[in-house]
């Protein structure tokens, strides 16, 4: 990485270290939003050994980041994405970019569902991100023949040509990509693991992640509204599988942020409510080791095939149209999971979504 040339202020990390974030878990201070934009400016810059970069992050794991903290780790990356915004207005789908190990991945099939349900999606990963390394959004992809190391410019147009957008990290957030080998070189996940996935390099107005804890969803809301960049509508969260953005069957809890709804006082203003939701009530009754493969790149481009093409049912099949019918109601194309889960499974039916899967092929 090359070194810096730009000039910082007062706030070496090193300094940080010592007088603000490095005394432990308990007695940390966070850091300001100046603090935190200019430490990831120094880092982005290569300025930062790489054992006072590996304690900064250490110590921000340690300690738990706030949103002030994030929101500024976010502006300072997004001020060096290339953004390339569609002509539609599609659901961002930021899944973690070091992917899943057990379960098949349904994003694919879910947004190729959704797009023919008239509700266009965008993913995007990296390539074998750290620190699991595991398969992702491109590896799916990839096994079923779709172009995936597009510029900007070309997932743009995938997305107002197929209803449904691949960016890849390299191409579109080079400056995280450039971390590549430190990161793999720290061995645990850092702050970078969450900003990443919240970059939104088609700029839409809704953004549909997954979480573990509520208490994190409630966390990246925050991140999106203390961020100078992001001006979102609408965020929509749930539990997934291995953090993944494909639903955990049974028993899970929805996230759900307004920027302009009732805010429980009786007037407009942004909202932010949880619900819980039975999977088994929309079909998926299954355990999660029902949507367990072998080969999770291999095995989920199969999947995606057959169920596109209306070959397949049971578990994998109703898992896809639960999925998509969270993209379509993210959207704000349905008024309710119900209602989007029947223009997912119609979607299915009629032929439309596997139409969408060979114009992907073909752009």
């Amino acid at each position: 990485m090359a070194q810096a040339t730009q000039e910082f202020g007062d706030w070496p990390l090193k300094r940080l270290m010592t007088e603000v974030c490095g005394s432990g878990h308990k007695s940390a201070d966070d850091l300001t939003r100046a603090q935190a934009t200019e430490a990831f400016e120094r880092i982005l810059a290569g300025e930062p050994d790489p054992t006072t970069l590996g304690a900064f992050w250490l110590s921000n794991r340690w300690k738990r980041n706030t949103a002030e903290e994030l929101g500024a780790y976010v502006d300072v990356m997004c001020d060096r994405v290339e953004y390339a915004e569609p002509d539609a207005d599609p659901v961002d789908c930021g899944a973690n970019y070091d992917g899943k190990g057990r379960t098949a991945i349904l994003g694919v099939a879910a947004g190729a569902v959704a797009a023919a349900a008239g509700t266009p999606v965008v993913v995007h990963s990296g390539d074998r991100v750290p620190t699991q390394k595991q398969d992702a959004y491109k590896h799916v992809l990839d096994e079923l023949g779709v172009h995936t190391e597009l510029t900007p410019a070309d997932s743009a147009d995938m997305v107002d040509e197929t209803g449904f957008g691949f960016y890849y990290q390299p191409a579109f957030n080079p400056a995280i990509d450039d971390l590549f080998d430190r990161r793999d070189q720290m061995g645990v996940r850092s702050f970078v693991n969450t900003v990443e996935t919240l970059a939104n390099p088609a700029g839409a107005s809704v953004h549909l992640g997954s979480f573990y804890h509520l208490a994190f969803a409630k966390k990246v809301v925050d991140t999106f509204v203390e961020s100078e960049f992001h001006d979102l509508d609408r965020v929509l969260m749930f539990q997934g599988m291995e953090g993944y953005d494909d639903v955990r069957p049974g028993y899970t809890k929805v996230a759900e942020w307004d920027a302009s709804g009732d805010n429980g006082e009786g007037s407009e203003g942004a909202s932010f409510d949880d619900f819980e939701i039975e999977t088994a009530e929309y079909g998926m009754d299954l355990e999660e080791d029902d949507l367990a493969v072998d080969d999770v790149a291999t095995d989920s481009a199969a999947i995606t095939e057959e169920v596109l093409a209306d070959e397949r049912d049971g578990a994998f099949a109703d898992a896809v149209a639960v999925n998509a019918a969270l993209r379509i109601y993210a959207g704000g194309d349905a008024d309710s999971i119900e209602e989007g889960l029947d223009a997912a499974r119609e979607a299915i039916d009629d032929g439309s979504a596997h139409d969408v899967l060979e114009a992907m092929r073909e752009f």
